[in-house]
Formats: C-alpha cells, structure tokens, sequence
C-alpha cells in the first residue's frame, strides 16, 4: 500500500506525516495516495504490535512476566545472582517501548485518516507532532535495541563466554526503557510552542539515554572478546565494529541534543550524518552479520578473502559517507536541499564517491549471501555424524 502511494500516485512523505499535510495533500492531489500511505503505515504498525503481543506472551510464561524479563526482582526485591539472558531483556525492553510508539502512531494515522474522510473532524497539530515524533523517534532507536540481541546471542557463542545480565546491566536496561520513551521531544527543541519543560526533559533525557545501554553493552564486548582467542570471521567482524558504529553515531546525536547547537544544526545535515553512523555502520552491520551467522551454521559457508575486503570497503566509505555528511553539517549545509553553494559541493563529491563504494560492498554482501542460501539445509547435524562413527 506504501509502495502504490509512491508509485501510482505520487505520494511524498516518509514517517514524519505530520498532521494536517496528508489531508491538505489530499485537497489538491486526490485522497487516494495519502489513504494507501497512512492505512499501509497503520496496518505495518499493527503487524508490529502482533509480534509485540506474542513475545510478550512468551516472556511472560517462561519467565513469569515483563518485569522480570527486565531483571526487576533483582534490581528492587534484592534477589541474587543473575537476571534473565541479555537477548530477553533487551526483548522486554522493546515490547515496552516500541508498543508504545505503535500505539502513538496509530493514534495520529487513525485521525488523519478520519480527517481526510471527514475535514470536520480535526486533532490539535501540536498534540498530532508529539504523537508523530513519538512513534518515530522511539521506533528508530529500537531497531538498534533489536538488532543488539544478535550481538549478545552470537559474540557470547563465538567467545564461549555467557553475556550475563549483572545488577548494572539490568539497571542500564530499565533506564534505556524509560528514558527512550521521553527523549523524542529534542525533536521539538525549535519549536516555540511546546512548554520549556519539555524541552528540557529532551534535552537531559537525550544526553542520559546515550550512556546506559551504550555504555554496558560496548563493555560487555570489549570484556567477553577480549583474550577469549575467538576466531574472527565475516559475522563476529561485523558485530564488533556494530558496537563501534552504534558508539560514534550516539555522540554526534548527543551533541545534537544540546538546545543552543539544535538551534543551528538541527536542520542541517548534521542529523543525518548522526543517524546514518548508527544505523548503517551499526544496525545494517549487526543485520547483515547475523545473515552471514545464519548461513554459516545452517549450510556451509565459509569466510573468505573477498569477505574481508568487503567488511573493509564498507566500513572505509562509510566512514567517509557520514565524516562528508558531519562536515557538511559544520558548515551549515541545510539537509533536503535540492541545489547547493558552491562551498557545500566539496563534500557532496565525497559522500557520492563514498556511496558509490558502499553499494559496491552491499551487492557483495547480498551476492555472498544468496549463493550461502543454496548450501542451507545441506548441513550434516553434528548428532548424525556422531551416530555415522
């Protein structure tokens, strides 16, 4: 449905539909492309909350509830040892947070919609941003709390050492679960209508939420990896340097954050050079290394030389995509811009060079992967073997 509001109707927009534009789009272009767009986005967060539902339900029949997934007899009733495993804390935390965020967003689609059918029917704008920027923001900075449980299940088989969920990681966790859901407001931070208190809220909330899951869990892969003689190969690289993307994409946002910088650097391409880092060099990275995990323990693929150049080619560019993106973001280069000055250009080059490098290494990843999917299923399980001897 998204696809044909693009396609066949002309929709623009992304995930910042902000109320009232898909209706006034709606007036002068026709309402059938802003309804495919906001119902396919609605019926997408749906299946979300589907999938939410469920894993709720599990944790809570193997584990006795969401509480406990997130460790809180031991953080608040004193109990010793260990929490639950790393990946089902992470998991409680995201059912928590990421529902939360569907629920924003259907909020605010169901009444664009209704506002489309009906003009009469109207929502406060103000009231329909927060929602907005809630459901996104949030939901963006899950896929890196999802994607991270990758990293915690497959590096702890690659070291044989266990990620054990201590009291300081529970606690960061907890924290990360109640500071992501009010950190979306330093998107509000040039807007004048939204209480000072709120802004301030984003603003220490921003810097807070940066540290605690962070912090424990690029730790935690520094100590599990350090001295365990793992053996390095394309999935383990990737989800190490996923810890160092996640890591430096997190200090531009935080400098971001600052209300005075956000006042100058918000809507230049600061913010994608920020968000680009984390979610390219860290979440596409711990993706594409657990793709690469999946074919290595379910077929027979092996880690080769091109495996390594690739890792390198696209960490290299990246690196260079999102330093040409920084940079033009120092210089005041306004981001959505379809012509630029001639000072700006510089770096433009550079990040479409960058680019150019970047797809070169993701046809080989996707190429590697897709010629492992043919060995899949032709493993010999090891109990076989055993019985064969």
């Amino acid at each position: 449905m998204v696809l044909i509001a693009i396609f066949v109707f002309d929709f623009s927009d992304g995930w910042t539909f902000l109320y009232p534009l898909p209706a006034q789009s709606a007036k002068m272009y026709g309402a059938a492309g802003a309804v495919f767009f906001l119902s396919g986005m609605l019926i997408l967060g749906i299946g979300f909350l589907l999938l939410y539902m469920y894993l709720a339900a599990r944790l809570t029949a193997v584990y006795g509830g969401i509480g406990k997934a997130l460790g809180w007899d031991i953080i608040f009733r004193g109990k010793k040892g260990y929490g639950p495993p790393a990946a089902v804390v992470a998991t409680a935390m995201v059912i928590i947070t990421n529902s939360t965020a569907l629920l924003a967003g259907a909020t605010v689609l169901a009444a664009s919609l209704v506002n489309i059918m009906n003009p009469a029917i109207t929502i406060d704008p103000l009231l329909a941003k927060h929602l907005t920027y809630a459901f996104g923001h949030i939901f963006a900075n899950c896929t890196i709390y999802m994607a991270v449980i990758a990293v915690y299940e497959v590096l702890s088989e690659y070291t044989k050492r266990p990620w054990k969920a201590n009291k300081v990681f529970l606690i960061a966790w907890n924290c990360s679960t109640l500071f992501t859901l009010m950190i979306y407001t330093h998107h509000l931070l040039m807007d004048f209508a939204v209480p000072k208190w709120m802004l301030i809220i984003g603003q220490v909330f921003s810097y807070a939420n940066g540290l605690p899951v962070m912090v424990v869990t690029a730790y935690g892969a520094l100590m599990i990896v350090y001295r365990s003689r793992m053996k390095w190969d394309f999935a383990s690289s990737l989800f190490f340097l996923s810890m160092f993307g996640w890591v430096a994409g997190a200090i531009p946002a935080i400098i971001d954050a600052t209300i005075v910088v956000n006042h100058v650097m918000h809507n230049t391409k600061w913010v994608p050079g920020h968000f680009h880092t984390y979610m390219g060099m860290g979440v596409v990275a711990m993706i594409i290394g657990f793709m690469y995990y999946f074919n290595k323990t379910e077929g027979n693929q092996q880690h080769r030389g091109i495996d390594t150049f690739t890792i390198t080619l696209y960490f290299a560019f990246f690196t260079g995509l999102v330093g040409s993106f920084l940079y033009a973001g120092g210089i005041s280069a306004p981001r959505r811009w379809a012509e630029h000055l001639p000072q700006w250009v510089l770096s433009d080059q550079v990040g479409a060079v960058s680019g150019i490098f970047i797809v070169l290494a993701a046809i080989i990843f996707t190429a590697r992967f897709f010629a492992g999917l043919r060995s899949v299923g032709t493993k010999v399980p090891y109990h076989k073997k055993s019985a064969a001897g």
